[in-house]
């Protein structure tokens, strides 16, 4: 489909002298231009000459510019937003009617230049415009703010990087003719740290210069457990990569080289960012670094080590903390205070009959108690304090610090060294069953969430409670990106606790469930280790909201899908039964008006009698569709009062005519009478009847009964036909179903559906059970006048 040109007019500053220049020549070619928005305050260069759409200079109106059709449309400052989003997707919409679009742009605008002309001019633009929107422009010219004089350092920071912009772009465009051209693959390594943002940017920056070229972020999550991130600062760094239509990815590893290179080649990227850290000399002896082991190898990968501000060495943070809780902490320090000078005071009475290796023995005895009661730092308290009591109580020369014999220096550094090295043993064995524990716990936990959603066991509401009170938040919140109000808006799709949060921004930690929904916490930053918990969780969490709204699109679909098929099979159905009364009425009246045929006396009767039957049928089927049209609706009025079943039961009889004139009828004598519509109550025993004389043979007539069973009396319309079957007694009162019949009669099947919904109306009941011997039974079950009349109300 054709669309408008854009012509992009990219500066440093103010740009508008240049915007007007080129409509002005436009207009004298002959072009029809018209200024669709200008801000002065922005560009300072007045549009004199050139017609307005609107009255308000600074507004963007797109209808009035597409109903006004014009060949080109003047839109000063690309970024800005408007009252439908941002201006770039008005501009889009432009170029969609055809309508070429000039415009400006400042360099600090561009998303991927935003944070670098920040820092280089001191102002950071709050508008962007994402990098592939002004790619696709079918020119952009640099302009040139500074017409004279020299230019200052910001200045030709400034000139230069937009030529770097649009030069990787050129670039691009050459290289973009073979068919085997490399795809570039640019892949920013994430330590989930305040850098996080800035390397992503240059990242992306990278991958601008190439058309096509994807921008993929990873995290490599230490599998020692040895440092871990932000989950925080990730998230927001996920956000903003996905912003910049990258892809976020996280993998698991004990060496962050290797993880991201194996990652870099499965994913084929071709470039690789990566943050530079300033180390010791220790620390680089120790271990290389990640920069220095991937630079190391050779290979297809390019490199680059970004330094930041926050470069600076830093302390790794290690998974040191006691697995045991303070009181047993106390414990091993009191253990160690109090052991070791009662066993010396033991040992030194014994000084005569033991000597240096027994005391050892004894000493480390107690530095292990000290280490499984206390865990690490009592068992380093004890074992340098073990020693320093050896030395000062049995070594000779006494009560000094000096050992004269290399044995006992010997025996006392052995100590030191095994009471150390079975202290560190002890702990790491301990944090490694308190990790098994944790393990456990969420193993359980994660059980629990585990198809909840999808076995429809646990609502959306309670799963976020189960979240926050599994990690005691204050709140719990699902976030859902609007995608219709313009770019960065949120808005609530499920929330739990107090003070829910309305961005991802208001949490202490935002957990990104995937391209449309954000789950945040408030109340406490979590730690990295409840961070795939909580990923879980933030999954189900949008796997349920989704499933909520095709419930509900489902609940608001099926009261048409059901009235579609009522009336697919009305419309099945009503064909047939009307057609054949219609035709019989239409061949009695057309032969009766035949002037050719005489008739004698009895032919005549008998084509007045198959007339009036089949109209009669007519307006059976009009009133039981017109009934069971207002009983769906729910508008069917009932006047129910008392009535004798004795008197009601005749006159349905006598409207089935002749052929109710074999129906046995069996009243008792002192039977109550019944709560009912008497109109309904015949209508219900007309269809009942009827179907009961229907399938019944003619040696075996209905019989019909009527008794009282408590506050009820109960009508029972009994024949020996085919019966219905057990599984099929629930389909038997659906509209359009008539069971058993074989198609041998007609009827639409609606008489025992509007029989049993009249029955419902008047507070009664009708249902199906087996005739002993073979058959059907309907019992029709009604409120005895003489039950309560809260009773009765109820019903009715």
């Amino acid at each position: 489909m054709a669309r408008g040109e854009l012509h992009v007019f990219l500066s440093a500053g103010p740009a508008g002298g240049a915007l007007v220049a080129a409509a002005r020549s436009r207009a004298a070619d002959g072009e029809d231009v018209v200024v669709g928005c200008w801000e002065d305050a922005v560009s300072g260069t007045p549009h004199t000459g050139l017609p307005m759409v609107t009255g308000d200079p600074g507004v963007l109106d797109v209808d009035a510019v597409i109903a006004r059709a014009p060949d080109v449309v003047v839109v000063d400052s690309l970024a800005s937003g408007s009252g439908s989003g941002w201006r770039w997707q008005d501009v889009d919409d432009l170029r969609a009617a055809c309508i070429t679009v000039l415009t400006t742009l400042r360099l600090g605008n561009i998303a991927s230049l935003n944070d670098v002309v920040g820092r280089i001019t001191g102002e950071l633009a709050s508008d962007t415009v994402p990098d592939e929107v002004v790619r696709t422009a079918t020119s952009i010219e640099l302009v040139d703010a500074v017409e004279r004089g020299e230019l200052d350092s910001g200045q030709r920071a400034l000139r230069e990087l937009a030529a770097h912009w649009l030069a990787g772009d050129d670039r691009a465009d050459e290289r973009a003719g073979p068919a085997e051209r490399t795809r570039e693959r640019v892949v920013v390594a994430l330590a989930g740290g305040s850098e996080g943002e800035m390397l992503v940017r240059r990242a992306a920056r990278i991958a601008g210069r190439g058309t096509g070229a994807d921008l993929m972020a990873v995290h490599v999550a230490r599998s020692d457990d040895l440092t871990e991130g932000d989950p925080t600062l990730l998230a927001k760094d996920r956000l903003l990569v996905e912003s910049l239509g990258g892809t976020f990815h996280q993998v698991i590893g004990s060496d962050v080289a290797a993880s991201l290179r194996e990652f870099a080649r499965a994913k084929g990227a071709t470039q690789l960012v990566v943050g530079a850290t300033q180390r010791n000399r220790l620390a680089q002896l120790l271990s290389p670094g990640v920069g220095t082991s991937l630079t190391s190898r050779p290979g297809p990968l390019d490199v680059h080590l970004v330094t930041h501000e926050e470069a600076r060495p830093r302390r790794q943070r290690r998974a040191t903390k006691s697995a045991l809780s303070s009181a047993r902490r106390l414990s091993g320090f009191a253990l160690a205070l109090l052991g070791l000078p009662l066993v010396t005071m033991v040992l030194l009475r014994s000084r005569d009959q033991i000597h240096l290796p027994t005391d050892v023995l004894v000493v480390l005895l107690v530095v292990v108690a000290v280490t499984l009661v206390g865990g690490l730092w009592p068992a380093l308290v004890a074992a340098i304090g073990g020693f320093l009591l050896l030395n000062f109580f049995f070594t000779e020369p006494l009560r000094t610090f000096i050992i004269a014999d290399l044995d006992e220096v010997i025996a006392l550094v052995v100590f030191l060294v095994v009471a150390l090295v079975l202290s560190a043993m002890v702990d790491y064995a301990a944090r490694r069953s308190r990790d098994a524990a944790r393990a456990s716990a969420d193993a359980k936990l994660l059980a629990t969430v585990a198809g909840s959603v999808l076995g429809g066991q646990r609502p959306l509401t309670a799963l976020l409670e189960r979240l926050r009170e599994t990690f005691t938040l204050d709140s719990v919140t699902v976030l859902e990106r609007d995608t219709e109000s313009g770019q960065g808006t949120w808005r609530i799709a499920a929330t739990t606790g107090k003070q829910p949060s309305l961005s991802p921004a208001d949490g202490d930690t935002a957990v990104p469930a995937d391209d449309e929904f954000v789950l945040v916490l408030r109340g406490r930053p979590l730690p990295a280790a409840d961070q795939h918990i909580v990923e879980a969780f933030a999954a189900q969490a949008a796997l349920a909201v989704r499933q909520r709204r095709l419930a509900a699109e489902a609940a608001a679909v099926r009261p048409l899908t059901e009235a579609d098929k009522m009336r697919t099979a009305l419309l099945a159905a009503v064909s047939h039964d009307l057609r054949t009364p219609l035709s019989s009425a239409k061949a009695a009246v057309t032969s009766l008006r035949h002037a050719d045929v005489v008739f004698s006396e009895s032919d005549r009767a008998e084509l007045l009698e198959t007339a009036d039957e089949s109209l009669d049928r007519l307006g059976r089927l009009v009133s039981n569709l017109l009934d069971m049209s207002r009983l769906q609706a729910g508008v069917l009025g009932v006047s129910a009062s008392p009535i004798g079943i004795e008197d009601v039961v005749p006159r349905a009889l006598d409207e089935l005519g002749e052929q109710a004139t074999r129906v046995r009828v069996r009243i008792g004598d002192a039977l109550p009478a019944a709560v009912a519509d008497p109109g309904l109550l015949e209508r219900i025993l007309v269809n009942v009847v009827g179907n009961a004389i229907r399938y019944s043979s003619a040696d075996r007539p209905p019989l019909v009964t009527a008794s009282a069973s408590g506050d009820k009396v109960e009508l029972r319309v009994i024949d020996h036909g085919p019966g219905i079957p057990e599984e099929a007694r629930e389909r038997v009162f659906l509209p359009f179903q008539r069971l058993g019949d074989r198609g041998t009669h007609s009827g639409v099947g609606l008489g025992l559906a509007l029989s049993s919904g009249l029955a419902e109306a008047m507070g009664g009941s009708l249902v199906p059970a087996t005739t002993p011997g073979g058959g059907l039974t309907m019992v029709l079950t009604l409120v005895a006048a003489g039950a309560s009349v809260d009773q009765a109300e109820e019903r009715v």
